[in-house]
């Protein structure tokens, strides 16, 4: 049996921000890019990858309280709401296209002692993205 994922999930506080970030400073391609009243949902990932990343607005669910909906954004703006790691195959490279891109660098490429390479960066809605060189 193979498994594989297909889709991971992260909030954003404002959809055309997002898009810039994962698109143009990743470069990542847009797959979908879906609206439903005020909001939309935006599927992005690596060309010739099938494991993508769904850009969605927080705390839609109706059976969230609105004090819910005030922790959930709170957290989402203090940037401890969730975190993905993602891995290249040019860590330096890559940080130096974010960082020329205005990024919000966490951390610069570094050897952690526990045996991984890696940069962290926050995305415009807060969400920690680690990068892994491979």
């Amino acid at each position: 049996m193979n498994i594989s994922i297909h889709n991971a999930f992260l909030p954003h506080t404002d959809a055309d921000a997002a898009l810039g970030f994962y698109r143009d400073l990743f470069g990542f391609e847009v797959r979908k890019d879906v609206g439903y009243e005020n909001m939309r949902w935006i599927t992005v990932g690596p060309a010739g990858d099938s494991t993508s990343i769904v850009l969605h607005p927080p705390a839609v669910d109706p059976g969230i309280t609105d004090e819910e909906r005030e922790t959930i954004m709170n957290l989402i703006a203090k940037g401890v709401y969730t975190a993905i790691t993602l891995a290249s195959d040019d860590l330096d490279g890559l940080f130096e296209r974010l960082e020329a891109g205005g990024a919000d660098i966490v951390q610069e490429p570094t050897d952690q002692d526990y045996g991984v390479r890696d940069c962290a960066f926050r995305d415009p809605a807060g969400n920690l993205i680690r990068v892994n060189q491979r």
